[in-house]
């Protein structure tokens, strides 16, 4: 086998075997190294590696192929098209600067905001509250329009009140609090785990149904160690990977 070797995954028997095959090779592909060689495993070798037979990879790399993400040749092999659009990285430093410029250079439309009734999951988050403030937005790209992610905020309800909805569209939640509300941030925590895409997700971002999606949640904290925002963001599995820097000084 090369050395490009896609991850293997556990298949699910309700869903087309050639498709969740298919969706994990577009996510490696798109998310490869810049220095990865081009050239894939034999249908044998990617049969044997997810476990299926070599009809069900043939028809994956076919799935592949239409799209122009890979071209075949006989007895050459297979090979990944050097076009082809590698993801952008979710890259997790150590400043709020860093954070704010990782969602700034996008397109953003607020798609609904309100009070609601504070979910279950953030209860520990924030403590006495009943209610909390939510945000969701749409970000695409400037240049091609595509949508490359979705994201709701969570946020204490005192604070709702001093947001101005045309910032929201102009600069990134982070921002807002700390240039605009004035809240001094100590540090914000945060997850990044990988997920299928949901119904809504799928909708909002033009994607298949249950295509790989990061999914991303930030919490913001004040000098006082109360949460003043959750942030819950899915971005695209094939447009973004996942980047973590650490100073090892």
């Amino acid at each position: 086998m090369t050395a490009f070797a896609p991850d293997s995954i556990v298949l699910n028997r309700k869903l087309p075997l050639w498709y969740q095959v298919s969706q994990s090779l577009r996510a490696s592909i798109l998310g490869r190294a810049p220095d990865a060689p081009l050239r894939l495993p034999t249908e044998e070798q990617l049969a044997g590696h997810y476990g299926v037979s070599v009809l069900t990879m043939r028809q994956a790399l076919k799935e592949l192929e239409d799209e122009g993400l890979i071209t075949r040749h006989r007895r050459r092999g297979t090979f990944i098209e050097p076009s082809a659009r590698r993801g952008s990285p979710v890259r997790l430093l150590g400043s709020v600067d860093a954070i704010v410029a990782q969602q700034s250079g996008m397109t953003t439309r607020l798609l609904d905001h309100g009070t609601t009734p504070l979910p279950g999951e953030l209860a520990g988050h924030f403590p006495g509250s009943a209610e909390v403030a939510t945000y969701h937005r749409l970000r695409s790209d400037e240049k091609t329009g595509e949508p490359t992610n979705h994201a709701r905020n969570y946020i204490r309800p005192e604070l709702a009140a001093r947001i101005d909805l045309d910032d929201l569209v102009r600069w990134p939640m982070t921002k807002v609090l700390r240039d605009v509300v004035g809240v001094r941030i100590s540090r914000i925590t945060d997850t990044v785990e990988a997920t299928l895409a949901d119904p809504e997700t799928a909708r909002l971002l033009e994607v298949p149904l249950l295509s790989p999606i990061l999914h991303y949640t930030g919490v913001t904290y004040d000098e006082e160690g109360r949460t003043l925002d959750v942030a819950r963001i899915h971005y695209r599995g094939d447009r973004f990977s996942f980047s973590v820097t650490l100073d090892a000084t």
